[in-house]
């Protein structure tokens, strides 16, 4: 249905419950290194992930070169950051779309936005938070992403 691509990230619970999120969305997870803890296999990916983690199309790149040479920058890359006004929901999401979420710590470097600036969206909150969980923040996009495209798929 999507990609969810996270980009560096730190925290093997949060890819294991994104992970388990992207199964029940039929959506394939790009996980680029390095990771913020061992191996993808590491027992706190799989716990988050539940069983669901063996039957999900994930797939690990050394670098974002390498995942950007199998999946060339287009308009349909669409990354998650608070350094824009745009709002997640009024893009035109489309299936097989890609969205980025950076490291939990960082979010996503300043050259990936600077690549597709009108893919850039954002969440917004109406308070003073800096960021939401990334797990949630997959969620929400990813959810839209479905809820705009649900009659593709019943």
């Amino acid at each position: 249905m999507f990609n969810i691509v996270l980009h560096e990230p730190r925290i093997p619970g949060n890819v294991g419950t994104i992970g388990r999120l992207a199964f029940a969305l039929n959506c394939k997870l790009h996980l680029i290194k390095p990771y913020g803890f061992g191996e993808i296999n590491e027992k706190q990916v799989r716990r988050a992930g539940l069983d669901y983690w063996y039957d999900l199309e994930v797939f690990e790149y050394e670098n974002i070169e390498e995942f950007w040479k199998k999946h060339p920058m287009s308009n349909r890359h669409f990354f998650a950051t608070t350094k824009t006004k745009q709002v997640y929901f009024e893009q035109k999401f489309k299936e097989g779309d890609f969205f980025y979420f950076g490291r939990e710590d960082a979010g996503l470097p300043e050259s990936f936005l600077t690549k597709n600036e009108q893919g850039c969206i954002t969440i917004p909150m109406t308070n003073n938070a800096r960021s939401l969980n990334i797990a949630n923040s997959v969620s929400i996009v990813a959810y839209e992403a479905l809820r705009q495209n649900f009659t593709n798929f019943k």
